[in-house]
């Protein structure tokens, strides 16, 4: 390891032994108080990934490690790891699960790597090769790790033509639940067009939950500047109508692509 890295890791290692012997505020931690606001920082990470925002990926990774030591110190305290266990066991779990590399196995892409991967997870004491999807992520990263799960022991489709089709025919029976007027149908289908247009998705190499949140930040941003166009104009919008409304919409379109 360089020693430059090596040494600044060393002293922010320093750094959180003497927070949680100082600080009030550290000290008072512990894993349950720290979970919210781990998963608050790893949403400020996925922002800065979703902007391409250099400098603000850089310092969010920065936060994220200091709850991991956080956390290491933590188990330390409670006799249950050291981080010098943490980094161990991640060490040796990537190069059992990656035997060609460090083995005499053979792969062609990385479709095998995957492969070999969720067979590896099998031999550990994996039950089902879905056991590892956690039951807490967001339900669109979820259905997009499932597929791809899936796909690991073949259960997949051969084409993206055969992926629109499943696609269209979730439609179809979403219209057929609306015309018989039961809404657990409903919702069921719907959840079916969600979960084949994020296959679907899978297959146009397109991550759903990120293009899904750039929308967002551009719907954002719209609507926002079409509010600033109407202040200027000395209107609001509770009081415009949708037909005027739309005539700002799209000139805030125009703005944006010129």
């Amino acid at each position: 390891m360089d020693n430059t890295i090596a040494h600044q890791f060393e002293r922010l290692v320093k750094i959180m032994d003497d927070l949680r012997e100082k600080c009030p505020w550290d000290r008072k931690q512990t894993i349950q108080t720290l979970r919210p606001m781990t998963i608050e920082e790893t949403y400020e990470l996925a922002d800065a990934i979703t902007d391409s925002d250099w400098p603000n990926i850089k310092e969010e990774l920065g936060d994220l490690l200091l709850h991991i030591l956080f956390y290491a110190k933590i188990g330390t305290e409670q006799n249950q790891f050291t981080l010098q266990e943490v980094i161990e066991g991640i060490c040796n779990k990537l190069i059992v699960r990656h035997p060609h590399i460090y083995g005499d196995v053979k792969v062609n892409d990385e479709e095998d790597v995957k492969r070999n991967w969720e067979k590896i997870k099998i031999k550990e004491g994996k039950k089902s090769v879905l056991g590892g999807v956690p039951a807490t992520l967001p339900a669109m990263v979820k259905a997009a790790r499932i597929q791809e799960k899936a796909k690991q022991v073949g259960f997949e489709w051969e084409t993206k033509e055969d992926v629109w089709k499943k696609v269209e025919e979730e439609i179809g029976e979403l219209q057929e639940a609306i015309e018989e007027g039961s809404q657990d149908n409903v919702e069921a289908e719907f959840g079916d067009i969600l979960f084949s247009m994020v296959n679907y998705a899978r297959f146009l190499h397109i991550d759903a939950e990120g293009v899904l949140e750039r929308t967002n930040k551009k719907f954002i941003y719209r609507f926002t500047r079409m509010e600033q166009e109407a202040k200027a104009q000395g209107k609001d919008l509770h009081d415009m109508t949708l037909a005027e409304m739309d005539a700002i919409w799209n000139r805030v379109k125009r703005e944006a692509i010129n």
